[in-house]
């Protein structure tokens, strides 16, 4: 095999240096076939203490690797956009590794002629050329996975254990696979969504929804015995809520996913004698988000870096002596929207007064030798109500320390006072992001952190925990913002600082649509939203502008039901409209657009569905932006009728009507 070339800014300048900025290296893919480039896109910390999630490309030439790059933004900013991905973005090291391929493709696509192709990794859709017409399954051919393993040594700090690699085909057709090596297409329309769904199964452990293993082939009846899966069941309600079982804290609760977390039959691939929690998820359709009996368990493996099931948390060494003059210190993960909670106690006793700080003051709280000084630093979001995650390792970890007898040591202050990490200043943060720093820790005091919006310095030393700024709190005007935060000496007046900046997007994306010819229209008027008629289809198409760079993703939800990634129309041009008709459009055997019963991805198939209604008459239809900063825009919407028609109007190609 052709050797394998790191790219030199990443040796000379090393993964830790990009700690500060997030800044990949301006560094091209080497030209030789089966050659690589490491470009760190961003690393919060050390790759041991993070989750490292590595993207590589197959079957993308050198003149084709601009499109990689593309493919992978696109991938990564809806990855973000979903939770909790989103919220936990930064709990992430991911790395990119441009693979040179001296042929374009992937092996045995059933859309890009049906022939076996020598890619660096092998990645094939089956083994004998030429695979089934709806062939989906993206796995690696002989010598694939070693070829993946040799790529990912060139990460140093990266095992088994603390990894997730995704593989991106160069393929506009639909496909891709779980596992620990997922993999998923590059261009097709729904390539970014089968990437979370893909990990939902690597990290989280979840289980398909479908009511099949073969497209359109009901998977039969599941065995009288209770799944082992969370998110699936063969128990009532009423039985989960009196056996304390699976999502019996989530019951009756508004799905993430659209609808009620309740009981809905079929999963596992199988169609009948099992249950989950809600109509439609990720985990069942792509376009949809997790619900939260997933998103749970996503955030456990996440916080836990999947199989260490521990949170990362930095502080003052606990195996050497500390001495009552001393300022403690913990480093905690970071979310992106709340901040995790640190509590202090003496003897067992919390300390109240220190307000979520992440120093203690030994001397200011007048601790004694011989006591005893304990740290909790937990995760409290609303997001997890299972009291084994919430106070498991992964969510919740504590640090302590028995004061020593005497003074501590002489010791020279700190060489430099600097920061040590931050959120990274490459990107804009979002308005509603909480940015953080970290600093060096002198140990008998704690240095100043000081923060300013365009030069004006906040008050934000109250809250005694100057490391993290809730820019949320704030409550900004929209527009753009230059964010600044210096750290100094208060025992040196005059010594040198360090100063860290950041621009603030706190500006919502705007989408536009665009609807074929309808036959009446009405235009708003006070709070009631457009509205349009149209006989038997209709077709929207979305766009989104920013006044920043960087992909924009796209979501739109009908009838009020769970919000679902707009990625134009499958197995057709970017750019080609969404089609909505009252029985869905089937394409390769999935449904997209229906207006009937059961949602979006629902369709007549009498084997599933034998109660289905098509959907004509009046919808809703809401949409929405996400930017590459976060910020979403507040939910626009118009109203359509859709009627029956005489035969007159031509229905388009694929489209089903039920009599």
């Amino acid at each position: 095999m052709a050797k394998r070339k790191v790219a030199a800014a990443v040796g000379a300048f090393g993964l830790m240096g990009m700690l500060l900025t997030g800044a990949p290296p301006a560094v091209a893919a080497a030209e030789e076939v089966g050659s690589a480039t490491v470009v760190p896109l961003q690393v919060t910390g050390p790759p041991q203490d993070r989750l490292n999630l590595i993207i590589l490309g197959d079957g993308y030439t050198a003149e084709e690797m601009q499109q990689f790059r593309d493919d992978v933004e696109r991938h990564l900013n809806v990855q973000w956009s979903i939770e909790p991905f989103r919220s936990y973005r930064d709990y992430f090291n991911v790395y990119m590794i441009e693979v040179v391929s001296g042929v374009s493709g992937i092996s045995c696509d059933p859309d890009d002629g049906n022939v076996r192709r020598d890619t660096p990794l092998k990645l094939q859709y089956a083994a004998t050329c030429p695979a089934d017409p709806n062939a989906r399954g993206v796995t690696f051919g002989a010598g694939g996975q070693q070829a993946l393993e040799q790529y990912v040594s060139m990460i140093p700090g990266v095992t088994a254990q603390n990894r997730q690699t995704l593989t991106i085909a160069n393929t506009s057709t639909y496909g891709g696979i779980g596992g620990r090596n997922a993999t998923t297409t590059g261009q097709a329309p729904q390539g970014p969504l089968v990437s979370p769904h893909e990990l939902g199964h690597s990290l989280g452990g979840l289980q398909d929804e479908y009511p099949y293993s073969a497209r359109n082939v009901p998977g039969g009846r599941h065995p009288d015995s209770e799944p082992s899966s969370i998110h699936h069941t063969r128990l009532t309600e009423e039985e989960m809520r009196e056996q304390q079982a699976k999502w019996f804290r989530w019951l009756g609760e508004e799905s993430l996913s659209g609808g009620t977390i309740g009981r809905y039959e079929s999963g596992l691939t199988r169609s009948s004698n099992v249950w989950r929690p809600s109509e439609h998820s990720i985990m069942r359709w792509i376009g949809f988000h997790f619900d939260q009996v997933g998103r749970e368990r996503m955030i456990e493996r996440i916080s836990g870096r999947r199989d260490v099931a521990q949170m990362t948390v930095h502080s003052t060494p606990t195996d050497q002596p500390v001495y009552a003059g001393d300022v403690l210190w913990v480093e905690t993960m970071h979310p992106l929207y709340h901040e995790l909670t640190v509590t202090w106690a003496v003897n067992g006793k919390p300390v109240k007064s220190t307000r979520n700080s992440r120093n203690f003051d030994l001397d200011e709280q007048h601790v004694r030798p011989g006591d005893t000084v304990t740290v909790t630093v937990s995760d409290d979001t609303e997001d997890v109500r299972d009291p084994a995650v919430a106070d498991g390792g992964a969510l919740a970890q504590t640090r302590e320390w028995v004061i020593a007898e005497g003074a501590a040591p002489a010791t020279p202050s700190p060489s430099a006072v600097e920061f040590t990490s931050s959120t990274a200043t490459t990107h804009p943060v979002g308005g509603q992001d909480v940015v953080y720093v970290e600093t060096t820790h002198p140990r008998d005091r704690v240095l100043d952190v000081t923060w300013a919006i365009d030069g004006k310095p906040l008050n934000v030393n109250r809250t005694r925990n100057s490391r993290n700024l809730d820019l949320g709190e704030l409550k900004l005007k929209p527009g753009t913002y230059e964010l600044t935060a210096t750290v100094s000496d208060p025992a040196v007046p005059g010594s040198p600082t360090d100063t860290l900046t950041w621009t603030v997007d706190n500006v919502v994306p705007e989408v536009t649509y665009d609807l074929s010819d309808p036959v009446s229209s009405a235009p708003a008027k006070g709070s009631r939203a457009p509205h349009y008629e149209f006989k038997e289809w209709f077709e929207m198409g979305l766009e989104a502008t920013d006044d920043q760079e960087g992909y924009v993703v796209i979501e739109f939800r009908l009838d009020g039901d769970g919000w679902f990634n707009y990625h134009g129309w499958p197995d057709a041009p970017e750019g080609t409209p969404y089609r909505f008709t009252p029985s869905g459009t089937v394409i390769k055997e999935i449904a997209y657009g229906n207006l009937g019963t059961g949602g979006l991805t629902k369709a007549p198939f009498e084997q599933f569905y034998p109660d289905f209604k098509p959907g004509y008459g009046d919808h809703t239809v809401e949409y929405r932006a996400i930017d590459a900063a976060g910020n979403i825009s507040e939910p626009k919407k118009f109203t359509v009728t859709v009627n029956d028609t005489d035969g007159a109007t031509p229905l388009p190609p694929g489209a089903i009507v039920v009599d």
